[in-house]
């Protein structure tokens, strides 16, 4: 290491050190759902641009190398950020965990932050919500890399129906979340840490405490404000976790490598294709299908719209020749039938050759209660026959109950299990965005029992 360098994290060390003389009263008590309104220690610089490596020769190999060079909060500092430190070290699957997700998507998000010319720091910011999991969900139903809530996600012009929920899906919740953001540096006066404190809490909270100071003469900026405990340790958490990334060695911790380079390539459908076939025909893993497209909820993409696929990198090729030989029967096809009095799904089952499964999987039908006058889709054609074949060929699945218990996630039944999310909420017409509840039968198709 340079001398330039080791006197740099000597000096990480000593001004991270001195959080722990901070006054007792710059902190809200443990418990304590609203801070006090007292002066907060000096927080200077809050911007001062003071990358870990202010000239490299080339390119880094590692992203967390590229990520590095462009911190600059890592100079901000106080006890709450240094308990938010602490926190994070102590759990050392941490970083093996949010680097083996990193892999997939880390780099995208990256190259979106540095683009628009945000603060890198954004860039680790789902690290605080999600630990980069996609498929995550909150108990207030926030969901995907950037949790963003269903409500927030519609009127940002998110996509969530039956087929597909862009909050979950790494493109589309990447641009929103930005875009939000950077909307909201704007209105609070380009202090990111404000709009970091209106992404968590709302915009109009964040505007409510900054107005009540206002009128009492008190400072506006986001420590000395009135929050939400959850808020007051939101942003600690964010640039505790740039300090790690910033000076791992510091700290004694190793955070794993990604590479600086795309993880993935667009593939278009050119219409409704089930993910299964869009697997065989890229020649990769179903299961990495549903890695990179965690957005797309059933057995195939959305019929109302062409959607792209995300693919390994080298795997577009192949996929293109596949999309490209395709017939009209190989895609999914559908009929529309009206139901009329006396019709069970059995009797429509048999009527269109297809399965009863299929019919309430496609319509989102719990139990075989229907009512007359409604439309269901009937799925037609040979691709059908092809996409069973395909899912059940190797596994032979076997269908078996469970009963929800407290404390049970889609994320803990799928790992127990070692099936999908996905899967989970297609096989139970789960809508995502509606946690479990204790006693709900769930069935799952599980191999090899």
């Amino acid at each position: 290491m340079k001398l330039k360098d080791i006197s740099i994290v000597i000096s990480i060390i000593f001004l991270l050190a001195g959080c722990q003389s901070l006054p007792s009263g710059s902190v809200a008590e443990a418990g304590s759902s609203v801070r006090k309104a007292e002066p907060q220690p000096p927080l200077e610089p809050f911007f001062r641009r003071d990358p870990v490596f202010s000239v490299l020769e080339k390119p880094p190999v590692d992203l967390w190398g590229r990520i590095r060079r462009e911190l600059s909060w890592h100079s901000l500092h106080n006890a709450q950020v240094g308990k938010a430190r602490d926190h994070y070290l102590r759990q050392s699957n941490y970083l093996p965990m949010v680097a083996a997700r990193g892999n997939y998507y880390l780099y995208y998000i990256v190259e979106e932050v540095e683009k628009r010319g945000m603060p890198m720091e954004i860039a680790l910011l789902p690290l605080v919500e999600s630990t980069l999991n996609p498929f995550a969900y909150s108990s207030s139903r926030a969901a995907g890399l950037w949790q963003i809530m269903p409500a927030t996600g519609r009127h940002l012009g998110l996509e969530q129906d039956w087929w597909y929920d862009g909050r979950l899906d790494v493109r589309d919740s990447t641009r929103v979340a930005l875009d939000y953001l950077q909307a909201l540096h704007a209105q609070f006066d380009e202090d990111w840490l404000l709009a970091l404190a209106a992404y968590n809490s709302g915009k109009g909270r964040v505007a409510r405490a900054r107005r009540e100071n206002r009128e009492k003469g008190l400072k506006t900026d986001y420590w000395s404000l009135k929050l939400p405990r959850e808020t007051r340790n939101y942003v600690p958490k964010l640039i505790a976790l740039t300090q790690i990334v910033a000076y791992p060695e510091a700290f004694s911790v190793e955070i794993p490598s990604i590479a600086n380079a795309p993880a993935f390539e667009i593939g278009d459908t050119g219409g409704q294709l089930e993910m299964t076939r869009a697997a065989n025909l890229a020649g990769i893993e179903i299961d990495a299908l549903r890695t990179l497209n965690p957005g797309q909820l059933r057995w195939a993409t959305s019929p109302d719209m062409p959607p792209q696929l995300l693919l390994p990198v080298g795997a577009g090729a192949r996929f293109a020749t596949g999309i490209a030989a395709l017939t009209p029967n190989d895609r999914v096809q559908w009929q529309y039938y009206r139901i009329e009095h006396g019709d069970n799904l059995i009797g429509i089952a048999k009527k269109f050759d297809t399965q009863v499964g299929l019919l309430r999987e496609v319509n989102g039908i719990r139990g075989s209660m229907i009512r007359a006058g409604k439309t269901l889709m009937i799925p037609r054609g040979s691709a059908w026959a092809s996409s069973l074949a395909m899912g059940t060929a190797d596994k032979a699945p076997t269908a078996r109950g469970y009963q929800v218990r407290q404390g049970d996630s889609l994320y803990r039944i799928a790992g127990k299990f070692n099936v999908s999310i996905n899967d989970i909420i297609s096989w139970n017409a789960l809508q995502p965005d509606r946690y479990l509840q204790p006693g709900q039968k769930l069935t799952l198709y599980v191999s090899g029992t």
